[in-house]
């Protein structure tokens, strides 16, 4: 294991590399105002820590192995990086074979090849829980969406001794907080003729927008921080809001390798 620096020691330079799906990923400039929260978690990363973003839209944890995409990852993990693991919503799709998995058996063998590739490298894998999407009871309570895919990922952290960040229950947790109305600022939620992109308006209960991915990107940057993952000094402005136009959305999304 890497030593973490001392207080107030400047941090080694290194790299968290995400790993996901579309919750986590780099939006296109055609999808804004859509984000995923790896695109706010470089707002609460200190100089000489860099985000590298390998998530992608409409990936499990079995078509983004199927597809190639984590041998990059893979050649570019260096000792001492972080891989995180976040897959989920994808993995729920039964009318997709190419997608599904089941949470204690296929689901679980695949987040188990990422962890043993990262440790292969000298990386340090983390499995995170998947994000929560928008859901609510007719008494105003957040519910859980996810059956038994958090479970699954909590089991094998525990089994494996990886470090969790279990994001379902923290962003449950938000969601309750903020409320059926507060919600709808976290998630892709907008009127018509309000974004250029949307002409039409959009309900979205599943994808982040920009304040939705600062949350939740502050949710796994205290993660890292609490779990001794990153030091003190490798971290920053846990408490600030991120500011309005501080996320960018690229023409292109980084990483393609084609999609649908």
């Amino acid at each position: 294991m890497t030593a973490l620096p001392a207080a107030g020691e400047p941090a080694a330079a290194r790299t968290l590399f995400l790993v996901g799906d579309s919750t986590a990923a780099v939006k296109p400039r055609s999808a804004a105002p859509a984000a995923g929260w790896g695109m706010a978690l470089p707002f609460f990363c200190a100089p000489g820590v860099a985000v590298d973003n390998h998530a992608f839209d409409s990936r499990s944890s079995r078509s983004f192995l199927a597809e190639g995409r984590l041998e990059p990852v893979l050649g570019a993990l260096a000792p001492g990086d972080l891989l995180l693991i976040q897959f989920g919503h994808n993995d729920q799709k039964a009318e997709d074979p190419a997608r599904f998995t089941e949470p204690f058996g296929s689901y679980r063998r695949h987040l188990l090849r990422y962890v043993r590739a990262a440790r292969e490298r000298g990386g340090r894998p983390v499995l995170l829980t998947p994000v929560e999407r928008r859901s609510f009871g007719a008494s105003g309570r957040a519910l859980p969406t996810h059956g038994e895919y958090p479970a699954a990922v909590r089991d094998l952290a525990a089994a494996e001794r990886v470090p969790l960040l279990d994001v379902q229950a923290q962003t449950l947790a938000l969601w309750q907080r903020l409320g059926p109305e507060g919600t709808q600022d976290a998630f892709l939620w907008l009127e018509p003729g309000a974004h250029p992109n949307h002409p039409q308006g959009a309900r979205d209960d599943v994808h982040l927008g920009p304040r939705g991915a600062a949350e939740v990107a502050r949710l796994v940057a205290r993660g890292l921080r609490a779990a001794g993952l990153l030091a003190a000094a490798e971290v920053c402005r846990l408490d600030e809001e991120v500011p309005d136009g501080w996320l960018t959305w690229p023409e292109r999304r980084p990483h393609t390798r084609g999609s649908r």
